[in-house]
């Protein structure tokens, strides 16, 4: 090596000849802030997609879905309609015919009652449609627990007795079935299998059922018996319910009859004491007596009234009848959107 290649490396060594990397490998090279970018990036996304899990903001992305699973969603959409029909029918009543209209025609109260109808139909319906699934996912429930432990029982191992079970008709139990056994098939373990069940099904029995059987597995208990226990508490648990339903069946009865019979009595005392008390009034006043046998009869008003008070009494009696028959006020929308109706349809075109 010569001189020149001795002075040549020397230079090459020194600090301020030292090789830098290209910018490309530098970019290359993540930095703490990249790090703390990518991890803020996975939390929004996270969040973002928890937000969109549940509350309005789940109705805005699925509005249907949300609906079917959660029927007081509808809300969102019926009180909206149903307050623009009721403002937009009105001020087009009073646009068209004066103030007055509100207080010497009937067509407000219409506008009133449709609105109403307008805005708890759609709720009682879809409260309804739920009230129907859980019934039958609750009366399937033992039968599907009863059958695993049997299958288990006879030797099959659990992955196994839940496919061959899966086979079966349960009602709307079927399809979470099928799912349970999809994932499991899948290498999904029984625990987490059985409380994303119980999380699909939805129901205050399932996931008191899926809970019990979970933590009994957890603990390293026999899955026949826990599965028969579960299978024998839901059992019980229905049946209570039912009972409850049957014997309470008749005071909902009596609340709808009462209702009837309170139109029934509305009907005939307009029909004939204030019709006779409006003509006599109108007779008097026509003969040009001095003396006043009774005072003026709007028998309008007191129609009017009648009406209110009927669809008032059907709309609260519905409520009550559906606390009394089934535990909950949503369940009394389909017993007061028919006697509102009802009442309605009487005084528009009976009495």
């Amino acid at each position: 090596m010569g001189f020149k290649d001795i002075l040549n490396d020397f230079l090459n060594r020194s600090p301020d000849k030292t090789p830098r990397p290209d910018s490309a490998a530098a970019e290359s090279v993540p930095t703490p802030d990249t790090f703390d970018e990518q991890d803020q990036e996975i939390f929004s996304k996270i969040e973002s997609r928890r937000k969109y899990q549940e509350g309005f903001y789940r109705f805005v992305k699925h509005p249907l879905r949300a609906m079917i699973e959660e029927p007081a969603t509808v809300l969102f959409v019926s009180i909206p309609i149903a307050l623009l029909f009721l403002i937009g029918g009105s001020l087009s009543l009073i646009l068209s015919y004066g103030v007055g209209v509100l207080f010497t025609t009937t067509m407000i109260d219409d506008i009133f009652v449709f609105s109403l109808l307008i805005a708890i139909v759609p709720l009682a319906i879809l409260d309804l449609k739920e009230g129907l699934r859980v019934d039958s996912i609750e009366a399937s429930l033992p039968n599907f627990f009863r059958d695993v432990a049997g299958m288990n029982d006879s030797g099959m191992t659990l992955p196994h007795a839940i496919h061959i079970v899966s086979e079966g008709e349960y009602g709307a139990l079927t399809p979470h079935v099928r799912k349970l056994d999809t994932e499991i098939s899948w290498g999904v373990p029984f625990v987490e299998a059985i409380r994303r069940f119980g999380k699909a099904v939805n129901t205050h029995l399932a996931e008191r059922s899926v809970d019990l059987i979970a933590h009994a597995s957890s603990a390293g208990g026999d899955v026949s018996e826990v599965l028969r226990a579960a299978a024998h508490d839901a059992y019980e648990f229905f049946n209570l319910k039912t009972e409850r339903k049957n014997g309470m069946r008749i005071y909902v009865v009596i609340v709808i009859m009462s209702f009837f019979v309170f139109l029934f009595v509305i009907g005939v005392l307009s029909s004939t004491f204030l019709t006779t008390m409006a003509e006599a009034g109108e007779a008097v006043a026509a003969s040009g007596s001095s003396q006043k046998f009774i005072g003026t009869v709007d028998l309008f008003l007191y129609n009017r009234l009648f009406c209110h008070s009927g669809m008032i009494q059907g709309f609260f009696s519905g409520l009550a009848a559906g606390v009394m028959g089934e535990g909950r006020v949503l369940a009394g929308l389909k017993y007061a959107a028919v006697m509102v109706l009802v009442a309605w349809v009487a005084f528009r075109f009976f009495i």
